[in-house]
């Protein structure tokens, strides 16, 4: 049930960066960052976001020594290719009008903070951004937040140099995106306390179990 729980939460992350990305008012600033080393290279923005991913996760093994969760590693594998398939299907649509695309920015990022709080309501591991985030910090000897602060300047500033659509949704993100992922987390957490439960119940039933082993 994990699995699928977390395959769900990803593939919905999956189409809500399709929808931001096809708004054109402005993206996150490491969607900016991917959509500018595919306008450099002749990776498409998905495989850039798992190469990026992979990259992300090594450097946090190696340098903070944080071991990836399963949930990590799908994360790494799998969005990417789902923002591909969304932006080859027509189930994201092309905005004729800045309304249309601040409309469907602001649809992608609502459900961008709901499939974040259900995927890692999963309990199976955060996304390779997190765990850089913490290798930064002991790398540099500081807090979390002013790593992830500092690499999320960096990576918007490259990938606006490199073509990555910035923009009044760059802002709109930057403000909302804490809020809106607490808000998912908040929807979902009944389903992690229900894993909890069924893994404590799992628990007693096998402490009840050992003595006739």
């Amino acid at each position: 049930m994990r699995l699928v729980h977390v395959n769900v939460g990803l593939s919905l992350f999956g189409f809500s960066l399709a929808c931001m990305l096809r708004s054109r008012v402005g993206l996150g600033p490491w969607d900016v960052f991917h959509e500018g080393v595919a306008a450099r290279t002749p990776l498409s923005v998905g495989m850039v976001i798992v190469v990026t991913g992979l990259a992300l996760l090594v450097f946090a093994a190696a340098a903070a020594r944080v071991r990836p969760g399963l949930g990590s590693v799908l994360n790494m594998l799998t969005v990417g290719p789902w923002v591909d398939v969304f932006l080859a299907s027509t189930l994201v649509p092309r905005p004729e009008s800045w309304s249309g695309g601040a409309a469907l920015f602001g649809a992608g990022l609502v459900l961008n903070g709901l499939a974040t709080g259900l995927y890692l309501s999963a309990g199976l591991g955060a996304g390779p951004r997190d765990g850089f985030a913490l290798g930064m910090a002991r790398v540099l000897g500081t807090t979390v937040a002013r790593a992830r602060t500092l690499t999320e300047l960096t990576v918007l500033a490259a990938g606006w140099l490199l073509g990555g659509t910035v923009g009044a949704g760059t802002l709109v993100f930057a403000v909302t995106i804490g809020p809106l992922m607490q808000a998912g987390l908040r929807v979902c957490a009944p389903l992690a306390r229900a894993y909890e439960r069924a893994a404590a119940s799992a628990g007693d039933a096998d402490a009840a179990e050992a003595p006739r082993r």
